[in-house]
């Protein structure tokens, strides 16, 4: 069993009136993680009772409002009980739906899971302001993917054993960026059923969720669009050159872009600028969610042998992980360029401060920085700076900058 970091949350979180929502990518493992809740608060002696709307004999209950709180009756009586959903992507106006039912004031408290349903995700916002939490459940992390393929062993240790154990630590990055972190082909061994279990996420994600998103029978143009998306990470997203690359218009593009973004593929970095004539304001750059589901649409899944294409491919990795640290709150995360070329792969935005990262996939000797890092310095003067590489750990001034050298394995320990 993989242990998920969301799980002590969604524990503390059953205790509150509020709809606890489970929210992720299909197959990402959160019907996994409800029946782990389910199966903990039984041990507690509650009662439960678990719906789920894929499962054609569960969707007879959700005709009606009254259908479903009948079904709950009879399984647990009127008395405190806890009542799982899942796939609630699969009712009509969900949204609503639960609002009515939350603002009956039962006596059960609801964990409700859905995939990436744009519409969904809409609903919830609208209906059910003030009744519901939100947890965002992604594929597996890379902490979570060493802790399971370690056993557990360096579960409380894990920055110790990446920092001292070199060898395991690059075996298990190289891991990681090939195949990424859906939780069937972490736990699958074989390569041959590894494709099979991406391909038919992959399918499955197109057949389902878009096809049924956006109404259309063939789904060619959208598969081109990832493909694309997936062959570019981390580099300016001109929509006017894909529409003329696919033939598709800018208005279809921007539009499956959006859906994209909200079904938990792709992730939107927008341009960080003070001066605004000199740096370029508009256009994104994207990453990929899953590192697997990447490498699959441009088929290098378990392949990635191109060193450029994997230095993409760790950036993609490094903003995953500064997503997870520094998306809380007011804090922002950008890239900058300017018109000129000067690039920083990340700039950390909180507030008056910022924090530019480069990610350099070597194994880096001695110190180096870009000249374009140095620009940045020069112009904001910020007050640290992180260069993540492989292996190097060391500490320079420029000014009144300290520039750390570090490790991937030490971007967890990265603070404001």
């Amino acid at each position: 069993m993989i242990k998920r970091e969301l799980f002590p949350e969604l524990k503390e979180h059953l205790s509150k009136k509020e709809i606890s929502f489970i929210v992720g990518p299909r197959q990402a493992g959160k019907t996994t993680l409800m029946l782990l809740l389910k199966e903990y608060l039984e041990k507690k002696g509650e009662r439960t009772v678990f719906l789920n709307l894929d499962i054609e004999s569960d969707k007879q209950f959700f005709a009606s409002q009254t259908a479903l709180i009948k079904k709950i009756e009879l399984e647990i009586g009127g008395e405190r009980g806890f009542v799982f959903i899942d796939e609630i992507q699969r009712k009509e106006n969900a949204g609503i739906f639960l609002k009515g039912i939350y603002d009956m004031h039962l006596p059960y408290k609801f964990i409700v899971s859905g995939s990436g349903s744009v519409e969904l995700k809409e609903e919830i916002h609208e209906s059910l302001v003030g009744r519901k939490r939100i947890f965002e459940l992604s594929t597996l992390s890379f902490k979570e993917f060493v802790n399971f393929r370690t056993d557990y062993k360096y579960e409380n240790r894990i920055l110790d054993f990446l920092s001292i154990d070199r060898e395991s630590a690059a075996n298990l990055l190289d891991d990681y960026l090939n195949f990424g972190g859906y939780p069937r082909v972490v736990l699958e061994n074989l390569l041959k059923e590894k494709r099979k279990i991406i391909n038919e996420i992959y399918q499955s994600y197109l057949e389902k969720d878009i096809t049924y998103l956006l109404k259309i029978r063939k789904s060619e143009d959208f598969s081109y669009l990832v493909k694309v998306s997936a062959a570019q990470i981390g580099q300016l997203f001109n929509t006017s050159e894909v529409s003329r690359t696919l033939g598709i218009s800018q208005k279809t593009i921007k539009n499956y872009i959006w859906y994209l973004q909200k079904t938990f593929i792709l992730q939107k970095v927008t341009p960080y600028y003070k001066n605004i004539r000199k740096e370029i304001t508009k256009t994104p750059i994207f990453y990929f969610h899953d590192l697997g589901l990447r490498n699959y649409a441009i088929g290098v899944f378990g392949n990635l042998n191109n060193p450029h294409e994997k230095g993409l491919v760790f950036e993609n990795f490094v903003f995953n992980i500064l997503k997870g640290r520094f998306l809380e709150g007011p804090t922002l995360i950008h890239f900058w360029r300017t018109k000129d070329g000067a690039e920083v792969d990340f700039v950390i935005d909180i507030g008056r401060t910022q924090i530019p990262i480069e990610t350099k996939f070597r194994h880096l000797k001695e110190p180096e920085m870009t000249r374009a890092l140095r620009n940045f310095i020069n112009r904001y003067r910020p007050q640290k700076v992180y260069i993540v590489n492989l292996s190097l750990e060391r500490t320079l001034s420029m000014n009144m900058t300290k520039i750390y050298f570090i490790p991937f394995c030490r971007l967890y320990e990265i603070d404001r």
